[in-house]
């Protein structure tokens, strides 16, 4: 049901909602030196960076050849729209760097993957 939480286009549809939320603020706070636009503004910050951090771990860390490294050696294990998802998700929860040293036994990337598993095949609503 919350699966566009995760897209793109949302992800950059927040980023310049909270860009106009902090211009916003900012502007009160220089009319009205009230503090509570700088609060408003440090939490606005906050939830900027906490949204994009996926977004820059995507697009940014990884290189195309990296990303296609990837999914080749998914796509000999599963089919390509199971790939795509799980991709998707490990480009977003790990920069490249991060990924390289991951141990890909260990049980913390295990249950990673078998969550964002469960998740990619799951249809339903709930």
């Amino acid at each position: 049901m919350f699966n566009f939480m995760s897209e793109d286009w949302f992800v950059i549809s927040l980023e310049i909602v909270f860009l106009l939320f902090i211009f916003y603020d900012a502007k009160k706070y220089f009319v009205t030196k009230k503090k509570e636009y700088l609060t408003n503004i440090a939490l606005t910050v906050a939830f900027f960076i906490w949204a994009a951090i996926p977004f820059y771990n995507s697009y940014i860390t990884w290189n195309m050849s990296d990303k296609q490294e990837v999914s080749r050696s998914c796509q000999q294990e599963n089919n390509q729209t199971l790939c795509k998802c799980l991709d998707d998700r490990i480009f977003k929860e790990y920069s490249y760097e991060a990924y390289m040293f991951v141990d890909k036994n260990g049980s913390e990337f295990l249950e990673f993957v078998k969550e964002s598993t469960e998740e990619c095949l799951d249809d339903s609503w709930f």
